[in-house]
């Protein structure tokens, strides 16, 4: 159970993080940080 709230955690955190690079005009480098944090 307490994976799965991670899990939620982070899809929201994702979510928002790319819609806020989207705003921004950033969403190249939120791929590649994106990339490096699953590394």
């Amino acid at each position: 159970k307490t994976i799965w709230k991670k899990k939620g955690y982070w899809v929201a955190l994702k979510a928002f993080s790319l819609a806020k690079s989207l705003s921004t005009g950033n969403s190249k480098s939120f791929f590649v940080q994106q990339i490096q944090t699953l590394e």
